[in-house]
């Protein structure tokens, strides 16, 4: 007998390309320490809510991808986009029955964390940068969580994404 539901894992790797893109996409130089963590944002939430087919693995590659995007040292973003799924993927249970203004704020603590992993490699590599401003993406993502959440259980119910 087949099966009757249907995958779409299509659209959660559609997703991610999407994150790389807005990524690196051009802002005006005064917004660029305001750009928020899309990669990050998109990990979390299908490491949250589809933990059986975003991983680590996942993370670990789609980190590599950033790395070369971004010209940085190969290996950095993907240490710190696994750190963030370890992080939502240990805490997962409790992070679904939080409420949206919960999860927000746990979000923002394990961006947090991740952007000081990055100040912290940033710095053992000679590129530290002069101030603690690099938490500012971690907050700016964690105010767009909610609509990134939302957004994207609208596109899992509407494809019917298991």
């Amino acid at each position: 007998m087949a099966s009757t539901r249907s995958s779409n894992s299509w659209l959660i790797w559609l997703t991610f390309a999407i994150g790389l893109l807005l990524s690196i996409s051009p802002m005006p130089q005064f917004m660029e320490i305001l750009r928020p963590l899309w990669l990050a944002l998109l990990l979390a939430f299908w490491a949250l809510y589809m933990p059986h087919k975003v991983g680590m693995l996942t993370a670990f590659c789609l980190g590599l991808a950033e790395d070369v995007l971004y010209g940085t040292l190969l290996g950095q973003n993907a240490l710190t986009l696994t750190l963030i799924t370890f992080l939502v993927l240990s805490l997962q249970q409790r992070l679904r029955v939080f409420p949206m203004w919960q999860q927000s704020l746990v979000i923002l603590v394990i961006f947090g964390l991740a952007q000081l992993a990055q100040l912290w490699l940033s710095a053992l590599t000679g590129n530290r940068q002069p101030t603690l401003a690099l938490i500012l993406p971690a907050l700016v993502s964690a105010l767009l969580w909610l609509w990134i959440s939302y957004g994207l259980r609208g596109l899992c119910r509407r494809f019917k994404i298991n």
